[in-house]
This record gives structure tokens, C-alpha cells and sequence, in this order.
């Protein structure tokens, strides 16, 4: 039979994954599949943690569980890594208020912790103008400093890092990963001007 202490718990959990689905999850990233994922991970981990939380091993099985799900989750469909975040979120805060016998302050701190650091962490205006993004490009660059050059002229930001996946001579295709930063209005004028000169003296 559940205590008064474990239902305590159990509704904290309840509030922590609410926040983090449907406070700060899905209105930021709109993926409904996701939101059934990590409801059902966070409650399936607390009511398996809250079982064995009552016996002798249940902090030691517990944190297998927690290895076996991570696994499991990293097996299957593509996710992003801030979705990955919220995925071990999710998880962590089951896990920490199943195997909670008591109402445990630590605990609690702990719990506000985690939902606390996605919050932050996945804020839209954290290093908001910051993208990585894959791109094909119609032309077989041989030429990195060229290929940066290009990518700032098509992207109009400042390129930060360049990584060329595939270089197709053939075909006269480039497959790169970028890392850039979307310029503001000032920066954007001085890229052209700068872009211009470059090529000017190419």
C-alpha cells in the first residue's frame, strides 16, 4: 500500500514531468510522439521504482533499470540530442522520486534541479542565433577556405566550423556540416562588404 510519504512523492513527480513535458517541451519543439514517450518513461520508471524502492535491492536494480531504458531508447528511432536531454530527464526524475520511501528534501532539490537545468539549458534564448545544420552544395569544392566562403555568402552568417561529409567529383557535389552563426542587421552589411572583397580578389 502506497504511504502518504510516497504519494507526496509521487505527486512532485507527476508536477516535474508535467513541467518539463508540457511546459517546456512541446510548446518549444512541437513533437507530439515525444510527449507520449516521456509521460510513459517517467511514470513506468516511478511505479517500477516505487516496487522495488520497498525491497533490499531495489537501489541497485534500480539504476539497471534506469542502464536498460537508456539503452533501449538509444537503440531505437533518431532523436536529437536536446530530445535526448528530456528523455534522461524524464527517466532521472521517475527513478529519483520511485525509489523515495520518504519525503526526502534532497531529493526534492534534486528533482527541481533537473527540470530546472533543461529549462535553461534548452531555452530558446540561449546562444539563439547559433545553427548546425547538413547542406548539399552544387559544386565539388576541393578548396575549404573557398567552401567557407560560399557557405557564409549562401547562409549570410559567420561560419564557425566546416566538416565535408562527402565530396563527389562525379557529380560535382559537396555534402558538409556547418556550424554558424546568423548574423544581425549590422554584422549582416559587413559580411557582404567583406564577401565582396574576397571575391574581388579571388
Amino acid at each position: 500500500m502506497v504511504s502518504m510519504n510516497q504519494a507526496i512523492m509521487i505527486g512532485i513527480d507527476l508536477i516535474a514531468i508535467a513541467v518539463m513535458t508540457f511546459g517546456l517541451y512541446f510548446p518549444r519543439h512541437r513533437r507530439r510522439d515525444l510527449v507520449v514517450a516521456y509521460l510513459v518513461v517517467n511514470v513506468g520508471v516511478l511505479a517500477v521504482a516505487a516496487m522495488l524502492g520497498t525491497t533490499t535491492v531495489g537501489l541497485g536494480v534500480g539504476l539497471g533499470l534506469f542502464g536498460v531504458l537508456s539503452i533501449i531508447r538509444l537503440r531505437s528511432s533518431e532523436i536529437t540530442q536536446h530530445e535526448l536531454a528530456y528523455y534522461f530527464g524524464a527517466l532521472a526524475v521517475g527513478l529519483l522520486a520511485g525509489l523515495s520511501t520518504t519525503i526526502n528534501p534532497v531529493v526534492i532539490v534534486l528533482i527541481v534541479l533537473v527540470v530546472a537545468v533543461l529549462a535553461v539549458g534548452d531555452s530558446p534564448a540561449l546562444f539563439r542565433r547559433y545553427r548546425m545544420q547538413t547542406i548539399v552544395m552544387d559544386t565539388a569544392f576541393t578548396d575549404e577556405r573557398v567552401l567557407k566562403i560560399e557557405l557564409e555568402r549562401m547562409l549570410v552568417a559567420k561560419v564557425h566550423r566546416v566538416n565535408v561529409i562527402h565530396l563527389d567529383t562525379v557529380n560535382d557535389t559537396t555534402t558538409v556540416e556547418v556550424r554558424f552563426q546568423v548574423l544581425d542587421t549590422a554584422d549582416t552589411a559587413r559580411t557582404h562588404e567583406a564577401l565582396h572583397v574576397n571575391s574581388v580578389q579571388r
